[in-house]
């Protein structure tokens, strides 16, 4: 039986990562456990002091895919910034496949970079070489979280 398993994102601002990789991924805030109305009401249920609780929000710091088959993502509040490259990273597929001629992959993966930079990522970098039949785009998330649209 395989593990079951969530990622997890250390970051400075849970709520600002939850909403960009919400849109990013078509993923959706997880909703706080069945009988509260809010995170904060089952953190306190848990007994986390109120000091650590996040008074502006009762978004939640986690996201979960609507269909249920992909893994939670949870966003970690840590106090340290983000220092070297990540070694793991996320490939968001946009392109359709190599079904496709590389021109039609090229422009519907440039159209998700365009959405995801109106969000607050960042394009680092192309990469494309003539011959060959590949086309993505290295980003950065609005805390510098490197990931792909291939």
């Amino acid at each position: 039986m395989a593990a079951r398993f969530q990622i997890v994102i250390d970051c400075a601002d849970p709520r600002e990562l939850v909403r960009f990789w919400a849109t990013a991924l078509a993923y959706e805030p997880e909703p706080p456990p069945e009988g509260f109305d809010g995170w904060n009401g089952f953190w306190r249920s848990i007994g986390v002091p109120e000091d650590e609780l996040d008074s502006d929000s009762d978004l939640g710091d986690s996201l979960v895919d609507p269909a249920g088959s992909g893994p939670r993502i949870w966003f970690q509040k840590v106090p340290e910034a983000k220092s070297v490259k990540n070694r793991l990273h996320f490939d968001i597929s946009a392109s359709g496949g190599r079904g496709l001629p590389l021109a039609t992959r090229k422009e519907r993966v440039l159209a998700e970079v365009d959405r995801l930079k109106a969000e607050g990522a960042t394009a680092v970098r192309v990469s494309e070489q003539e011959g060959l039949d590949h086309f993505a785009v290295a980003m950065q998330d609005p805390e510098g979280n490197e990931f792909d649209v291939n």
